[in-house]
C-alpha cells in the first residue's frame, strides 16, 4: 500500500510504502486541541517506513500515559503531520487529515472514548476504550 500526504501549504510531505499496522480515532484532550477538531484520526506505521520531506517542527509534552508525546507540524502553515509517543517509540502516527487519499483511513479502534463530547458520539461498531487500551 502506498500512503502519501502533505500539510496545507505543501511544504511538508510524506510517502510510505507500507500498510498501516493500526488505525484509530483518539478523543483525548491533547489530540482535540492539536487537531482543532473533536478527535484525531491516526494511522500507526513503522517509523522507518515513512519518508518525510520538508522542514518539520516538533512540540513535546507529557501525555495521559505519563510518558512523552511528540507532535510534528509544518512551521509555515501549522498543519499537523504526525505524532510519536514514548509508549510505542517505533511508530509514527500519521494524521489522517493530512492524507492525499483520505478514504485510506479506516479506523479499527477508538481511544479515550470517555472524553467524546455528546455532540460527537463515538461511532458504533468500532471497538472503543474509555482511555488507553491495555499495554502488553
Amino acid at each position: 500500500m502506498c500512503v502519501s500526504g502533505k500539510c496545507l501549504c505543501g511544504a511538508v510531505s510524506y510517502q510510505v510504502d507500507a500498510a498501516p499496522i493500526f488505525q484509530l480515532k483518539c478523543y483525548c484532550t491533547d489530540c482535540r486541541r492539536t487537531s482543532a477538531a473533536v478527535h484525531a484520526g491516526l494511522m500507526g506505521l513503522p517509523a522507518e517506513a515513512v519518508a518525510l520531506g520538508g522542514e518539520i517542527r516538533e512540540y513535546r509534552n507529557c501525555g495521559d500515559s505519563g510518558r512523552e508525546v511528540t507532535r510534528a507540524f509544518c512551521p509555515t502553515c501549522g498543519a499537523g503531520i504526525y505524532g510519536r509517543n514514548a509508549v510505542m517509540p517505533h511508530f509514527l502516527f500519521l494524521r489522517a487529515s493530512s492524507l492525499d487519499e483520505p478514504d485510506l483511513f479506516d479506523p479499527q479502534m477508538i481511544v479515550f472514548a470517555s472524553r467524546a463530547p455528546a455532540w460527537d458520539a463515538v461511532p458504533p461498531g468500532i471497538p472503543a476504550f474509555p482511555e488507553l487500551p491495555p499495554q502488553s
